[in-house]
């Protein structure tokens, strides 16, 4: 891609920082609420006085603090500021609603600028006959390369890659490489190291820079390069290419096509982005929340939301089922029905406990076939500690405001069973969906709560009929 020729504005200086943003680096509600108004008076010059010290993050973190309808007018007033690179750093949502109000030439010009992964994340969104009208109006090279990177699957190493990178072949000495450093123009603005690659244009070691510039001129590249590397396929999970990363501590790493040859490389800057999405995604989709962006249309988050509090209301109807067998029961001790939310209730937090430990665990690879039962054992051996802990202080409770040891006997031992049951549910089901190539974290809840529920409420008062309790 076309490098960008327009430099980040410096961060402002501390005496502007302090008025801008807070302790923790974001802007000032006072500060927000000065630009607003000066758009909002037609003040558009002092706008961008006050919106051009900022970095490019800082202006598209600006232009999401504004309400939807605010956004436009301040998009116009700052025309000359929002560059391609505060456009790579807005949100989803944000980006893609000032996106349609583009024409496809201007998109094709902003992508042009940017490097190659971030010009995908701005076309990849679009509808599709927006998509191959902005690649239409695109350079040759860009179109290329920008067809060849959307076309691979979606959240994969391909997506992810920027395809300018720095390889030269093994047979090359140093003094080559600073030649070749110094003089090509198509290089990329940031690198850390070089790849080294055979004939084939199959990467076979790297150098890192320091290595390089503190290496006679003379030297072969063959004789100071690393030849154990990481390589990273075109079609790996990008939570895949972040463990690697975060393993094996990279900087940076070639990405290879399915015949081998170097197509890319991926920087630690991009996988920073990856770590925190997939973080925020698992605990998202543990709750069934949708995307939980704030910026995301209202259509789309009820709809989310409705899908899957539509299932949990299907699998909550089997625990009324349960109820039912047992409503006789119930109607001449009452007292059941006190307690049942109770063994219900504690089963169900142990289980979430569990759970966000077993899908945590799976996501970041400590959990592995290797070690599963070591795993489901340790959790029913804390199931089992914290069933009896819990069950013990209930049969006191219960035995010293109802006076009955048969209700509070039953009470202990349903607390135990239910605190098993959850211990190994919140394992078992995430450990089950993800040997079936489910991810644990979109539909365990579902499958737990309903487990935790339905057995606790079978427990309790399937021991309370077997006790034969008046």
């Amino acid at each position: 891609m076309a490098e960008n020729d327009q430099i980040a504005a410096p961060p402002p200086d501390e005496s502007t920082a302090n008025s801008v943003m807070d302790e923790e680096t974001r802007l000032r509600p006072e500060f927000v609420d000065k630009v607003l108004d000066a758009v909002d008076e037609g003040d558009d010059e002092t706008a961008r006085r006050l919106v051009k010290p900022l970095h490019p993050a800082d202006v598209a973190d600006l232009i999401e603090l504004a309400a939807r309808d605010e956004r436009e007018g301040l998009v116009k007033a700052l025309a000359g500021i929002i560059s391609p690179d505060v456009l790579a750093e807005m949100n989803d949502f944000v980006r893609e609603g000032l996106l349609d109000e583009m024409e496809p030439q201007q998109v094709a010009d902003i992508a042009g600028q940017l490097e190659t992964d971030d010009a995908v994340a701005l076309i990849e969104d679009l509808d599709r006959d927006d998509q191959q009208a902005v690649l239409q109006r695109m350079e040759t090279d860009d179109r290329a390369a920008l067809e060849e990177a959307v076309s691979c699957p979606e959240d994969s190493a391909g997506r992810l890659m920027q395809r300018d990178l720095c390889a030269v072949p093994e047979h090359w000495k140093i003094v080559h490489v600073i030649d070749y450093l110094r003089s090509d123009a198509d290089l990329p603005t940031d690198f850390w190291e070089v790849f080294v690659v055979n004939t084939a244009h199959h990467p076979v070691g790297t150098c890192k820079l320091s290595t390089i510039l503190r290496t006679p001129r003379g030297t072969p590249v063959a004789d100071i390069m690393r030849r154990d590397q990481t390589l990273i396929p075109v079609d790996m999970d990008q939570e895949d290419v972040a463990l690697r990363f975060q393993k094996y501590g990279l900087v940076s790493a070639a990405v290879i096509d399915e015949s081998g040859r170097l197509v890319g490389m991926i920087t630690v800057d991009d996988v920073v982005h990856i770590i925190q999405e997939e973080a925020g995604e698992d605990v998202l989709l543990l709750s069934q929340a949708g995307d939980g962006d704030i910026n995301e249309p209202l259509r789309f988050t009820i709809r989310s939301r409705m899908w899957w509090l539509f299932i949990n209301l299907g699998t909550e109807i089997l625990s009324v089922v349960v109820i039912g067998f047992y409503q006789d029961l119930i109607a001449k001790l009452v007292v059941l029905a006190m307690l049942m939310p109770v063994i219900t209730g504690m089963g169900g937090n142990a289980a979430t406990q569990t759970m966000a430990v077993t899908v945590r665990a799976l996501a970041t690879g400590q959990l592995t076939s290797s070690n599963s039962w070591r795993m489901i054992l340790r959790e029913w051996w804390i199931a089992s500690a914290n069933g009896w802990g819990l069950g013990i202080i209930m049969l006191i409770g219960v035995q010293w405001w109802y006076h009955d040891w048969a209700l509070s006997l039953v009470t202990l031992l349903a607390m135990f069973l239910n605190s098993i049951n959850a211990g190994l549910s919140g394992v078992l089901i995430p450990i089950g969906l993800n040997k079936l190539k489910i991810d644990p974290a979109v539909v365990s809840t579902i499958f737990v709560t309903t487990m935790t529920d339905t057995l606790g409420f079978f427990f309790f008062l399937g021991l309370a009929a077997m006790f034969h309790l008046r």
